[in-house]
């Protein structure tokens, strides 16, 4: 592998952006989810079972557990952070470094990356393929998923959901490939 652990997301193990995504642009607020789509919440487990995952400091603390069937690793600036089942790394190339070498021992065939904004915002110019749903609702929030040049992207796969007995909102799953070439390290 390469000395720069960002040069080999594009290598055989791409980084994936997974992220639910109001019309606003709306992710979050007060560190916690806005919604409630038990639909979404499936799909999440479905794709990033078996593989590693990169997160923030507070992303993991909204979730409160490293959670089965994963590995986390998780971003943080704070020296002293460390909890039970994860890693911590003190950079996003580092992060990057160490869930290759997860991917590598798991036989993962994609590093998921799963927030929050300003770990998508670094994982963006990288990414290979996000993983969106797009919630069909525009609810206030303080969190934000990033601007990023759609054009950058095509789009391979698109669902339409109603709202159902245990999702709030109608919703859309979305996949985006790269098309253009990663952005530089």
């Amino acid at each position: 592998m390469s000395s720069d652990p960002m040069s080999a997301s594009a290598g055989p193990c791409p980084l994936a952006i997974v992220v639910a995504v109001a019309e606003n642009g709306v992710i979050g607020r007060d560190n916690r989810l806005i919604w409630r789509l038990k639909s979404d919440l499936r799909r999440f487990r479905e794709l990033t079972w078996g593989k590693p995952m990169i997160m923030g400091r507070k992303t993991f603390e909204s979730i409160g557990k490293a959670l089965p069937g994963r590995k986390t690793v998780v971003v943080t600036r704070d020296p002293g952070f460390s909890a039970e089942g994860v890693e911590v790394a003190h950079g996003f190339a580092e992060a990057v470094a160490r869930a290759m070498r997860l991917a590598g021992e798991m036989g993962a065939q994609e590093i998921a990356v799963v927030g929050g904004a300003e770990i998508y915002a670094l994982a963006l110019p990288h990414a290979s393929r996000l993983h969106l749903t797009l919630v069909h609702a525009a609810p206030e929030g303080d969190v934000r998923f990033p601007d990023f040049d759609r054009s950058a992207f095509r789009e391979v796969r698109r669902e339409a959901r109603p709202k159902g007995p245990d999702d709030e909102h109608p919703f859309t799953f979305v996949e985006l490939e790269r098309t253009q070439p990663l952005g530089p390290a």
